[in-house]
């Protein structure tokens, strides 16, 4: 008993030091602007997508600033930047954080730089500190997000041999990307880590809405990921022509697909929460102005925390369609893409040291959802998780006009980097008194 009161006492006097320890603003943005400058065209426009030219020339940057902040740095065989520092114990899980540097064609210098950089500055931060944690640290910069979390599911084990045929934004196959930055595709099976070979993983994003910038609230702790279903749609009426076919006498698959449309925004918007759904793609395929359309090709995305809440919409949206066609004299079908992904939970005692750190450093909160996916649910599969989100101007992002302010930027590596310690220290504790 005597022990662990000791402990706890040593963990107030330690968090009130590190209380004063603070992220470098100007240091964060300086390196914001350095690897906006990797993949830049003659217009000024960012294509750093993955595997091309400014993508493997920002990587080697990353991994000198890498090893200059005393890192051991590996790439693995699927192409993860992994840089290692040791903890005081060996035998203890790595704390790892980390995000990408790819973006999408002609996108933002935030959207994944900043998470990266605000990963090394924890390195940074603590070096300069003489802090050593723990826990070893493991910064990850994951390949080839924006195709679809390709490092982070290689990690995970969820990348299968199927998926390196698929063309990215650079033109190359997956498997051509991985070997082109130095990765070997053919031993990918090495690269997969198992549940609880991380003690935590931790990532900071910009928010890509603008609920923080129109509350005006520094961070956000983000409880979950949302999870996805996809169905692609086809209504079917009768082609005819326009000129002859009376009105009240028609079979117009557009009109029928309309309604879904307007359906489909009523339904989502009936529900308590913040759920979504979307109808992001339609087709015609007869095209003309003097034909009725007889199909249309469409499509239905829907998200929230709770998978069971977007079937219940789906089934409503059935019916919906349902009354739709008796309406229209169409028919409405609906083939689910088994693209689904569930939701990701961020860990409850992540979420609670996040709050604390932001507390503690007077760093304004909110609890909020994810709507759109990042390495972090990937990391899910080996370890409890954290995500934190910051401003983004307007809500833009994977956009040339994203943009977060300086002091937005540090806001929230002060609260990463103080979730680190007190992770570091609370994990600790725990595995002592067990």
């Amino acid at each position: 008993m005597k022990s662990i009161l000791l402990i706890s006492i040593l963990f107030l006097f330690a968090f009130s030091v590190f209380a004063q320890v603070k992220v470098n603003e100007k240091r964060i943005e300086q390196r914001i602007f350095e690897l906006a400058e990797f993949g830049k065209n003659e217009k000024g426009e960012g294509q750093r997508v993955a595997y091309s030219q400014g993508d493997i020339a920002g990587r080697a940057y990353f991994m000198d600033l890498m090893r200059k902040a005393g890192l051991e740095v590996h790439l693995d065989f699927a192409g993860n930047i992994i840089g290692k520092r040791a903890g005081k114990d060996s035998s203890k899980k790595p704390i790892a954080f980390g995000s990408h540097i790819d973006m999408v064609p002609n996108g933002g210098n935030y959207d994944g730089a900043y998470g990266s950089i605000t990963a090394l500055e924890i390195i940074e931060v603590l070096n300069e500190n003489n802090i050593i944690t723990e826990h070893p640290l493991e910064l990850i910069i994951f390949q080839n997000e924006e195709g679809g979390l390709v490092g982070s599911r290689a990690l995970s084990g969820n990348l299968n041999r199927e998926a390196l045929s698929q063309k990215s934004a650079s033109g190359l196959t997956l498997e051509e990307g991985i070997r082109a930055i130095g990765g070997n595709p053919d031993r990918l099976e090495e690269v997969v880590r198992k549940k609880g070979d991380l003690a935590a993983f931790i990532e900071i994003h910009i928010e890509q809405s603008k609920v923080l910038e129109s509350r005006g609230i520094d961070v956000a702790i983000v409880e979950g990921i949302v999870g996805i279903e996809d169905w692609d749609i086809t209504v079917t009426g009768m082609a005819n022509h326009a000129g002859s076919t009376p009105m009240n006498d028609r079979q117009d698959a557009l009109i029928a697909a309309s309604k879904l449309v307007l359906a489909v925004n009523e339904v989502v918007n009936s529900y308590e929460g913040a759920q979504v759904g979307s109808v992001g793609k339609i087709s015609v395929p007869s095209g003309a102005p003097n034909i009725i359309p007889g199909k249309v090709e469409m499509s239905l995305q829907m998200r929230d925390l709770s998978s069971e809440k977007i079937m219940r919409m789906f089934a409503d949206i059935q019916m919906r369609a349902a009354q739709i066609e008796k309406e229209t004299n169409t028919k409405i079908q609906f083939e689910n893409l088994n693209l689904g992904t569930t939701p990701t939970f961020a860990s409850q005692e992540i979420q609670d040291k996040m709050v604390q750190a932001a507390k503690s450093l007077g760093i304004t909160h909110i609890n909020m959802q994810s709507g759109a996916g990042h390495d972090v649910q990937e990391m899910a599969k080996l370890g409890p998780i954290g995500l934190v989100f910051i401003p983004s101007k307007d809500g833009i992002s994977h956009n040339p006009e994203e943009y977060s302010s300086p002091a937005e930027m540090a806001n929230g590596a002060n609260v990463m980097l103080h979730t680190v310690l007190l992770l570091d220290k609370s994990l600790s504790l725990k595995l002592k008194r067990n």
